[in-house]
């Protein structure tokens, strides 16, 4: 496994639309290890294979903060079936570092996908997981959560001070 460098806010292929993934090789599994390892190391839920720089589309998720390593979701050929209720709520992204941006998702989709072994999974998921299957399945058309954004971005950095300063007092 290696990591990645993650392509930022900018670069042209985090516009394109990606291919379908049509058989597991090689390749493919060494990519979906660089993309957990890249997602790992960078404290993200979620990591779509055009941040990557590869046009396929894979994503991988995992919102389990107690227990991370342990479960994440590899999703292969992605595509929402349902969608319903809505959350709003900031989200940022690893393309996009040091800004957030509130943003309105379904709170509730269910999924389907090939996994590693390229088996069918329909999965329902719901509040963040929901929200990080969205915001991925969007890198693989070349849509940044800023285009669907209510809002500008916001800097990081700048709302913490402003926090800390609020502490203070």
């Amino acid at each position: 496994m290696a990591l990645r460098q993650i392509r930022v806010d900018g670069d042209d292929i985090l516009r394109k639309k990606c291919k379908e993934v049509k058989e597991m090789n090689e390749r493919t599994e060494t990519l979906i290890d660089d993309m957990l390892e890249t997602m790992y190391d960078a404290a993200g839920v979620g990591l779509a294979a055009p941040q990557v720089g590869v046009l396929k589309r894979i994503v991988v998720i995992d919102v389990d903060y107690e227990n991370p390593y342990d479960n994440p979701y590899v999703m292969i050929n992605p595509v929402i079936l349902e969608s319903d209720g809505e959350q709003c709520g900031d989200e940022g992204c690893l393309s996009i570092p040091g800004k957030v941006a509130e943003v309105t998702r379904p709170n509730r989709v269910v999924v389907k996908f090939l996994d590693r072994d390229m088996k069918e999974v329909t999965l329902e998921a719901t509040e963040l997981f929901a929200r990080a299957i969205c915001h991925e399945l969007d890198h693989l058309d070349g849509v940044l959560y800023k285009d669907v954004a209510e809002g500008p971005l916001r800097d990081v950095e700048a709302e913490e001070a402003m926090y800390e300063e609020e502490d203070e007092f």
